[in-house]
């Protein structure tokens, strides 16, 4: 190995030791590309300090500017109650409903923005299931000992509306400190621990806990349905067809028919993979028909039914979060769906120019422009006037909810993907991958799809599709293979990126709530990358197959005679 690409492979290997271990922080070790790459002569600084601010930190404000809105306004605890009122209580279908709906978002949004959205709810609805099961607890002893526990009564009880609607405009961010913004740290989760005031019991903090990793890893497996869904879905398309371009076999509607079946069941299996991990699975307990409620149950449902009743009917200010938020979703849809032109169609003379940050970032504005309520003084003739308004949310506000540290961590990620291709890294593991042409084409799918696993869980997605990519087409086309039988389980693998949570932006989105360890998300997501794994291999030794010929060398591809795989 050249010296140059030996400095990056070091960098590359402290930074994610230091993101493994958390030696430090994980925002200031994603900091390091910042002091390493330069010092080792692979970057400039100014180049590097370029990769910390990209496109899709404006698409992450956008959304912050919403997520406050939101939780200002208690628009998440209104929807949260209502879904724990149709669902019910018991965590492994309230995960399920979660798990669904998420994906369902990410299908059409991105991951990142779903997830950002999504969470919020969440943690709203495990709250106040724990706060019930708290209350219930309290009445129970209050019933048998004939005094009250204060120690477990839940905050909203205790001094009627107007101090729980204080306490929710001014309690921190989940996972958030109010003044610094920064990530819960293990000694905040000390400080915690004994569940004696984050959480009542341990079966409470195991809930956070499943509740974090299904939002996080179903906004990723959504995005594999669709094309728009998630950049790597983009990136192939857009190489497929600038490479292949009398193939015309790629798009919109055949990239779901692909994909969809592998994500169902992939959403399903990590369902059952997370349940059994985290509370147990019981079969029996699940699916048994006409089971009577508990006391428990009957008492969680009562009071989170009378939660509900105190919110109030719905007001203005939750009206106007609303409407915003579909429009956001239907401008993030329609801007480009593939199927059919999208609104960016109007600016032709810029493709590509507007992205779904330009939607974000549009509505966020709205925020600090549409007033919630006007100000008023009384004159000295004891007339009351109005001389002023309050927007739906203030800067210092949005700067509370905002995760810098976030941000941080992402072009912590896109730095070390810039540093790669710049030493010339990319291109040394491309020259050690050559030698699989001797292989047979399952092995070589096998390899390819456990090393863009393993390589986009400390380099971004896009980044590792973009390496793999101009690797794997040569390749197959050497072997004599057809081009789709090897990059479709690749893309699909780049996005499994579900150990770490600086492998995507949805995974430090949930992680920076606090509720999780980086060995709980190790944990979960290894179990979820097998099965990612083994459902792609199924598919592309059955259904899509049979949709594409996979087995037969297509005349599409450049200077190859067709003939059948033995």
């Amino acid at each position: 190995m050249y010296e140059t690409e030996a400095e990056c492979a070091y960098t590359l290997f402290v930074v994610a030791t230091f993101w493994l271990t958390e030696a430090l922080p994980l925002s200031v070790t994603a900091l390091l590309p910042s002091l390493m790459l330069p010092m080792f002569g692979i970057m400039p600084s100014k180049k590097v300090a370029s990769a910390y601010f990209k496109d899709f930190h404006l698409l992450l404000i956008g959304v912050i500017c919403l997520a406050t809105s939101i939780e200002k306004w208690n628009l998440h605890k209104r929807i949260a109650l209502k879904m724990v009122m149709m669902v019910g209580v018991n965590p492994a279908w309230l995960t399920l409903g979660f798990m669904s709906s998420t994906a369902f978002l990410s299908m059409w949004l991105s991951n990142t923005s779903t997830a950002a959205m999504v969470m919020p709810i969440a943690e709203a609805v495990v709250q106040q299931i724990i706060n019930a099961e708290a209350e219930v607890e309290a009445t129970q002893m209050t019933y048998f000992n004939g005094s009250t526990n204060h120690g477990l009564e839940i905050d909203e009880s205790v001094n009627g509306h107007e101090i729980n609607e204080r306490k929710e405009k001014t309690k921190p961010v989940p996972g958030y400190n109010n003044d610094t913004g920064k990530i819960s740290s293990k000694v905040e989760l000390e400080k915690n621990s004994g569940m004696g005031t984050k959480y009542r019991t341990k079966k409470g903090h195991v809930t956070c806990k499943l509740m974090c990793l299904c939002i996080a890893y179903s906004s990723t497996i959504g995005g594999l349905t669709t094309i728009t869904g998630t950049s790597t879905n983009l990136i192939f398309a857009e190489y497929f067809n600038t490479r292949y371009p009398d193939c015309g076999c790629l798009n919109f509607g055949s990239w779901f028919t692909v994909s969809f079946p592998a994500a169902l069941i992939i959403l399903l299996l990590s369902w059952i993979w997370l349940q059994w991990l985290f509370l147990g699975f019981n079969f029996k307990e699940m699916f048994k028909c006409g089971k009577t409620k508990t006391v428990q149950q009957k008492a969680c449902a009562e009071v989170i039914k009378q939660e509900y009743q105190k919110l109030g009917p719905i007001r203005y200010q939750e009206i106007v979060t609303l409407v915003l938020f579909i429009i956001m979703a239907l401008l993030w849809f329609s801007r480009d769906p593939g199927f059919v032109p999208g609104w960016s169609a109007l600016f032709s003379e810029y493709p590509g120019f507007a992205t779904d940050s330009t939607v974000a970032l549009l509505i966020g504005l709205l925020f600090f422009l549409i007033p919630a309520k006007r100000l008023t003084k009384t004159t000295p003739t004891g007339e009351i006037v109005a001389f002023d308004y309050s927007p739906l949310i203030t800067w210092k506000e949005f700067q509370s909810f905002m995760p810098w540290d976030i941000a941080i961590l992402v072009g912590g990620g896109f730095a070390l993907a810039d540093g790669c291709e710049e030493s010339g890294l990319s291109k040394w593991i491309g020259n050690k991958l050559s030698p699989l042409g001797s292989l047979p084409a399952w092995l070589i799918i096998l390899i390819s799809s456990l090393m863009v696993t393993s390589l986009t869980e400390v380099a971004s997605n896009p980044a590792t599709i973009t390496l793999f990519l101009p690797i794997l087409s040569p390749l197959a086309e050497a072997i004599h293979v057809n081009p789709l039988y090897i990059l479709i389980p690749s893309t699909l693998c780049t996005s499994f990126a579900f150990l770490l949570p600086v492998a995507n932006p949805p995974n430090a989105i949930v992680f920076s709530y606090g509720h999780l360890k980086v060995i709980d998300m190790v944990k979960a997501g290894l179990g979820v990358n097998i099965v990612g794994v083994a459902v792609v291999m199924l598919g592309i030794c059955t259904w899509i197959v049979s949709m594409f010929d996979l087995y037969t060398y297509p005349s599409w591809a450049p200077a190859m005679s067709n003939e059948t795989m033995p």
